[in-house]
């Protein structure tokens, strides 16, 4: 990733898609993902959707600059369904993405470029029925300020339309802002003009 490039590509909702071939259905979920940590409740939300189903193949792409990523053939044939389903998500480069695939065996086996197609055509469906959206990469800050400092911090952040994610308003006072990464010099540039406001880098979305 460059500099200056802080977009990415992901899907906004949740969205499905489905493939049929000699008998064995192949439905795809495409699920907004953050982090590894929601993959293991999904996995096992779609086993107990589809308790019958003989597979359940995945692949998932997370952070903006498309590092991360990780896939799992749930028992078919090495590379035959998490690669397909992870090639796709590159081909669309989309990230921040996870699709989970749930096979349904239909009595005859299919081959190994049969179950590629599949699986890359059920991944494909899913993501066509979805919307693809630009998302900024953004990091979140903490500013914190005196009570009488509020109206100089609203100000600035209505001028620099500075998404709100928790604010605390009491003597002393606090609030939690993404900054686009692109404007981070910006923004602090015009937080050090304020007095007695001070703000802490927290983390990257």
């Amino acid at each position: 990733m460059s500099l200056f490039e802080d977009t990415y590509l992901t899907i906004e909702t949740p969205c499905e898609g489905g493939f049929k071939d000699k008998g064995s259905k192949f439905i795809a979920y495409a699920y907004p993902f953050g982090e590894e940590a929601a993959l293991k409740e999904i996995i096992a939300e779609l086993r107990a959707l589809h308790p019958k189903a003989r597979h359940h193949c995945w692949a998932y792409r997370l952070t903006p600059d498309r590092s991360v990523f990780r896939l799992n053939d749930d028992g078919e044939p090495s590379g035959t369904a998490g690669r397909p389903i992870l090639n796709t998500l590159l081909s669309y480069d989309v990230t921040n993405i996870l699709v989970v695939v749930v096979r349904y065996f239909g009595g005859t086996l299919l081959g190994v470029p049969g179950l590629i197609n599949a699986y890359k055509t059920a991944t494909q469906e899913a993501l066509g029925a979805g919307k693809i959206v630009t998302k900024t990469v953004n990091d979140v800050y903490r500013i914190t300020f005196d009570y009488l400092q509020m109206n100089d911090v609203m100000r600035l952040v209505k001028e620099e339309n500075l998404p709100i994610l928790k604010q605390e308003f009491d003597n002393n006072c606090s609030m939690d802002v993404e900054v686009r990464k692109l404007l981070v010099n910006q923004v602090i540039q015009k937080l050090d003009n304020l007095d007695g406001v001070h703000y802490a880098y927290l983390h990257t979305l």
